[in-house]
């Protein structure tokens, strides 16, 4: 399908692994046009560069984009580089926090760390590209929150706590938004097969049931409702829709891509 993204201009923060590199590429493939936010620029140029090879244009803009400043440093650079528009924005950037403590174990400094940057980095990137898509006639954003987001999770209240938050960042500004055609939603990945997936959380499972790597992968992938784990891939096509005019009478929502689990 031809989401009629060709020489739309993309806003992508944390694009260097993972999801964001398939949401970076996926867009690439779609014939966008890329501005790449984040903190490490060394780690984006492989991703810029594959994108590039795709045949779009694709730029890094440093950013860390729990800094306001910072933020409105980059967008007006974004702006300067691409015509003074942007037409989508995805924010990817993110953080897990602390993993296996309960919520009288966390400190406030793990709570603090995680809420800012899982909530005000994309409240500092929608404030300040939402007045250039308003003058633009409109825009896609679409925030990648996590389906703890929605039904909590024992052991990950501050990653969790962020993530409920983002959800209500979302509909405000799908509400507020809304008047100047452009639409807000957020895409809630389950537990996504990687790195992560493969070296934290099969090890763990595996050594608390007393069962083999292959077993508690499959033991995991049992409590979604299709029986398997979310691809990089799943959330880009995701994305892409919502970041595209077939989703143009969708907004405020929480899409789970999760294969069935947060909803059922």
């Amino acid at each position: 399908m031809d989401l009629n993204l060709r020489n739309k201009v993309a806003v992508i923060t944390g694009p260097a692994k993972g999801m964001g590199a398939a949401i970076t590429l996926g867009f690439a493939r779609e014939g966008a046009r890329l501005a790449l936010l984040g903190r490490d620029t060394a780690a984006i140029e492989p991703v810029c560069a594959a994108a590039r090879e795709i045949g779009v244009e694709a730029e890094i803009f440093a950013c860390d984009v729990t800094d306001a400043t910072m933020v409105d440093a980059a967008v007006s650079a974004i702006g300067g580089r691409f015509g003074n528009r942007v037409d989508i924005l995805v924010n990817v950037a993110g953080g897990t926090g602390p993993i296996g403590k309960t919520g009288v174990e966390t400190t406030p400094e793990e709570f603090d760390e995680i809420v800012t940057l899982n909530m005000q980095g994309p409240f500092n990137m929608i404030r300040a590209v939402a007045p250039i898509m308003r003058a633009g006639g409109g825009g896609k954003i679409v925030n990648v929150g996590g389906t703890f987001g929605m039904r909590g999770r024992a052991m990950r209240l501050a990653y969790s706590s962020s993530k409920w938050g983002l959800r209500g960042i979302t509909k405000s500004f799908a509400l507020e938004l809304g008047p100047d055609n452009i639409n807000v939603n957020l895409v809630a990945p389950g537990m996504v097969d990687g790195p992560r997936f493969r070296e934290k959380v099969v090890p763990q499972v595996a050594a608390q049931h007393g069962i083999s790597p292959d077993e508690a992968a499959a033991k995991h992938a049992s409590d979604y409702a299709l029986g398997r784990i979310s691809t990089d891939e799943d959330i880009a096509d995701a994305t892409l829709f919502l970041a595209s005019d077939r989703a143009r009478q969708i907004t405020g929502v929480d899409l789970p891509v999760d294969g069935g689990w947060a909803s059922l």
